[in-house]
């Protein structure tokens, strides 16, 4: 007999398949670095949430394995509340069925209300002050209904049901107010809809755990929805979608649901939709597979290429993105430039000459000086180039904001940005090899794919993508000495190619018009 918890509930809620994969096949699902990563900022969240209400017991018991020993902190929990104690945190709650069934949840925050208890959610969701996004939270209710069902089978009164996230209209000045960081949102009347519906889905749940075939769930809107789903790959290994060859899957810009309508449709490869609505870019895709040649348009590059003039600035920033803000003037996720690299080309006869800035790595905020340092790196009235050059103009507008007194250099760099996105976006240039992706990442291996000095996995893999420049830049300053100067060399290399693979296609798309 196998039991169930929240996040075992939830997975059933949105697609049965998912829960029994997870619970039965787990080496299937696909790690995504991203997800690993806001897992450990929930944590942080969760931590710093429990702290909003004042003081508080939080459950907690291991077993000598390390494993979590559930028994111990629900009778703690129960001891707590006989106590009435205020806040207990992690709050833990088995429920037995008569047949044995076993349905556990803990709760984030169980606050005394009277002669009830009030539930609060925590998620490291962002949300503004005033919601009234009714549409965003209903993802949450389930997960809060089935905690107030396994309480209430407890005998428990519960009174309220809240969500707690972040407050992305705060802004950090001083130190950390965590009244105003997060928001505290009412989730009653969703809750109430969906607390109808879980003792029976829970039932069934329960009765699908106990099987050992796997469900034959097709691939449906579920599969990305309210999350996309670890398996999804898997799952469309099973339905007949190859991953060696190109599929409806992969064109451009489809959203899901028109993907799925194609395949339910039976039209799967791209000889099945090349006589489909496509739009133009797809279309040009699926011939350009097709008859495997390649799509390049000469006089769009031609008149990409006449709007650049030297001197020409290569550049690309590297950020990290915290869901905390650290630093006066931060709000949550707010994206944070901590390192560029910058190619310059002073005339079609010149070197590249390359310059670059990393910021300190102890814990201080990096902004000011890399503003300075950019300053002094790339003149006014200079032509710049960028790879989808929205986050780099983005970036540097917030720096201009943050220090007035260097706006009108920032802003005059902002101002003489060109996109070398640009003649890609627009279908001027396309190999098959690019997959429907115009990210530097799919062009750089399409255009130049024996070069191994371009190769992005050649790189230490102590960082080899921008996921990896995000997430060890703000953890040197804890590493040892040997660690720490390994990583920032590492970070360096490869912001570096960064801004190397930006010379290399604009070289490209010189020598394709010639």
């Amino acid at each position: 007999m196998k039991g169930l918890s929240k996040s075992r509930y939830t997975a059933f809620c949105q697609c049965p398949k998912l829960l029994w994969l997870k619970v039965n096949k787990p080496n299937e699902a696909t790690v995504d670095p991203a997800v690993e990563s806001r897992f450990a900022q929930g944590n942080e969240v969760g931590d710093l949430a429990m702290r909003r209400f004042g003081d508080f017991n939080e459950a907690h018991a291991e077993k000598s394995d390390g494993s979590l020993d559930l028994a111990t902190m629900t009778e703690q929990t129960r001891q707590w509340m006989k106590e009435g104690i205020e806040n207990i945190c992690e709050a833990s709650f088995t429920y037995e069925t008569e047949l044995h069934e076993s349905h556990y949840c803990a709760v984030d925050i169980l606050r005394k209300n009277g002669d009830g208890w009030d539930i609060y959610e925590v998620k490291s969701s962002s949300f503004p002050e005033c919601d009234g996004q009714e549409t965003k939270l209903e993802k949450y209710a389930p997960d809060i209904a089935y905690q107030k069902w396994v309480l209430t089978m407890c005998g428990v009164k519960v009174i309220n049901t809240y969500l707690v996230c972040i407050n992305s209209d705060y802004e950090r000045h001083g130190e950390l107010d965590l009244h105003r960081l997060f928001v505290i949102i009412d989730m009653k009347e969703l809750v109430e809809k969906e607390f109808v519906m879980v003792e029976n889905r829970a039932d069934k749940a329960i009765a699908l755990l106990n099987k050992d075939e796997e469900p034959d769930n097709d691939l449906s809107e579920h599969c990305t929805k309210p999350y996309e789903c670890a398996f999804l790959d898997y799952c469309k290994r099973q339905h007949g979608v190859p991953d060696d060859k190109p599929t409806v899957f992969d064109l451009y810009r489809m959203n899901f649901a028109q993907k799925l309508e194609h395949y339910h449709a039976g039209r799967l490869s791209f000889e099945d939709v090349r006589n489909q609505k496509l739009s133009d870019k797809q279309q040009m895709q699926v011939e350009c597979t097709l008859n495997k040649t390649e799509h390049i348009d000469t006089k769009g590059i031609r008149n990409f290429l006449s709007q650049l003039s030297y001197p020409l600035y290569f550049l690309d920033f590297e950020t990290l993105m915290q869901t905390i803000p650290q630093y006066d003037g931060q709000r949550p996720y707010q994206q944070i430039t901590f390192q560029y690299s910058l190619h310059i080309k002073e005339s079609a006869d010149a070197p590249y000459q390359h310059k670059e800035f990393l910021a300190p790595s102890d814990g201080t905020d990096p902004r000011r000086a890399l503003a300075e340092q950019l300053c002094r790196d790339i003149p006014m009235n200079v032509c710049t180039l960028a790879y989808n050059k929205g986050f780099e103009c983005g970036r540097i507008k917030e720096l201009a904001t943050l220090f007035p007194d260097l706006a009108v250099h920032l802003l005059n760099i902002r101002e003489h940005i060109q996109d070398l996105l640009t003649p890609f976006q627009s279908g001027y240039y396309y190999v098959p090899a690019m997959g429907g992706s115009f990210s530097i990442k799919s062009v750089l291996p399409a255009l130049f794919p024996d070069d191994p000095a371009l190769n992005y996995h050649n790189l230490d893999e102590r960082c080899q993508n921008g996921g990896d420049a995000m997430t060890i830049f703000p953890r040197i300053k804890d590493m040892p000495p040997d660690e720490a100067s390994a990583s920032r060399e590492a970070l360096l290399r490869y912001c570096e190619l960064d801004t190397w693979a930006m010379v290399k296609v604009w070289e490209k798309l010189k020598m394709v018009v010639r």
